[in-house]
């Protein structure tokens, strides 16, 4: 099966798909360009769409991406305070985490679907990157590896930690992580789109920066 675009896909994924019909017509209508984003699951769908954009010739200018997992199989967290709590030590222990990407790619052989999966495969062209993790969370492993891997391929990352943070913090917007995630998003955005004359100052930084 290929897209419209000629892109060979397998018969995977129609979220994908959507992500890439709804960006492109964004595109089209944004002459400054368009930065792709996405939480959780919704991460590893932005980094997707943003090779599946590069393949198309159509790249965003900017990518954000917040506690996400790119990686078809998911490993402990080394250290045990950086694992999640509560509830999320058994809906996001490695097991399960496991279950779910296979569930989502629909067969053992897709996990390789680099547009499945983006980590772990060539992403030497992604446009300027975003990305923001938990400090308590089973899939950081993924991200903060994610992470390296666009550093490691020439991409200019900036890799945040929010400590004392748990998985989906944008959730709870009454919460002092979310006010500070945004704003972090925020200016980091404003800076890759707006003319110099017209960016902010710095916000503080009560988090770890890699």
């Amino acid at each position: 099966m290929k897209t419209r675009a000629g892109i060979p896909r397998g018969r995977f994924p129609v979220p994908l798909d959507d992500v890439l019909a709804a960006y492109r017509i964004v595109r089209a209508q944004s002459p400054r360009g368009v930065i792709l984003g996405g939480a959780s699951a919704g991460a590893c769908l932005a980094a997707a769409a943003t090779l599946g954009a590069i393949d198309e010739g159509l790249p965003p200018v900017g990518v954000v991406l917040t506690y996400g997992f790119f990686h078809a199989v998911h490993r402990r967290t080394e250290d045990v305070q950086q694992r999640a709590t509560g509830h999320r030590r058994i809906t996001h222990s490695v097991w399960a985490l496991n279950a779910m990407n296979r569930n989502y790619a629909g067969s053992q052989a897709e996990l390789a679907n680099r547009l499945a999966f983006p980590g772990g495969h060539d992403v030497h062209q992604f446009p300027r990157t975003l990305s923001i993790n938990a400090e308590k969370d089973n899939m950081r492993a993924s991200g903060d590896t994610f992470a390296a891997e666009l550093s490691g391929h020439g991409v200019d990352v900036q890799h945040h930690v929010l400590l004392g943070t748990r998985h989906a913090f944008l959730n709870r917007p009454g919460n002092d992580a979310f006010a500070t995630a945004v704003s972090v998003i925020a200016e980091w955005s404003l800076s890759r789109i707006a003319p110099i004359g017209e960016r902010k100052s710095s916000v503080g930084t009560p988090w770890s920066r890699d």
